[in-house]
């Protein structure tokens, strides 16, 4: 495992190859994807019946197949082929989903032409955070919604160590797997920062507990999850009126 000093991943910045198939299979049923983040999300996404939804960094479709279920019209975008991969198979024909650097424009979609948008686990791992932002930001329709979550960061201080305010990158080993996932460790002022820089306004902010189920399978991970903190979601709101 590699803490503070680790180096940016490669171009993209996207789960490739072998590391991609690592996490689709990995985040199906860890219990901080399966019970924590993804209920998080869901949950402030809220009624979205109808909607046209952008789910940046889709990964493996786990979130879109929800979405859908929901009601939802989703496009998905992922910079990992490998990723995209699964999501297809998760999500048969009934998504858009599109292969996009997310360190790049969203060249693909017009002004306006989301209701709202997921980015689940995926803000920490752009170097262009400001211009991704206000990229979604452009292709929300005014008073749409972003839900975004992130890790923690009280999280990773526990886990690295070091300064609270190292905004180093880091290496997180996927369980069961010799792969290991970056991103850049990001304090919660810099978060709050950048989101009201880009012209979002704050509606909800949550530090969310497992479900409940998640007492059945382990009762003692239930125990230690529901007194530490594992990630931070957010539900903004790109105002109605000029920003």
């Amino acid at each position: 495992m590699s803490g503070a000093g680790a180096q940016p991943p490669g171009p993209g910045n996207a789960y490739h190859g072998a590391l991609g198939d690592a996490f689709a299979r990995h985040s199906g049923t860890s219990p901080y994807n399966a019970y924590i983040d993804r209920p998080a999300v869901l949950e402030l996404a809220g009624d979205v019946t109808g909607a046209h939804v952008l789910d940046v960094g889709c990964g493996a479709g786990y979130y879109a197949a929800e979405l859908l279920a929901r009601g939802a019209r989703v496009t998905g975008v992922d910079g990992s082929a490998a990723l995209l991969r699964h999501a297809a198979e998760r999500v048969g024909g009934r998504a858009e989903l599109r292969l996009h650097d997310l360190e790049t424009p969203l060249h693909f979609a017009a002004d306006a032409s989301f209701d709202g948008a997921v980015c689940a686990l995926v803000h920490a791992h752009v170097e262009a955070r400001d211009r991704l932002l206000a990229e979604i930001r452009r292709v929300l329709r005014p008073g749409g919604w972003l839900v975004l979550s992130a890790s923690h960061p009280t999280a990773d201080w526990r886990h690295f160590g070091g300064s609270y305010f190292d905004g180093s990158w880091v290496d997180l080993p996927l369980p069961g797997s010799s792969e290991a996932i970056r991103y850049r460790r990001l304090t919660l002022e810099t978060l709050m920062t950048e989101w009201l820089a880009a012209g979002f306004t704050v509606e909800r902010l949550t530090e969310p507990r497992p479900l409940p189920a998640l007492r059945e399978i382990d009762a003692a991970l239930h125990e230690r999850l529901c007194a530490e903190p594992s990630f931070l979601a957010v539900r903004l709101r790109n105002p109605a009126g000029p920003g």
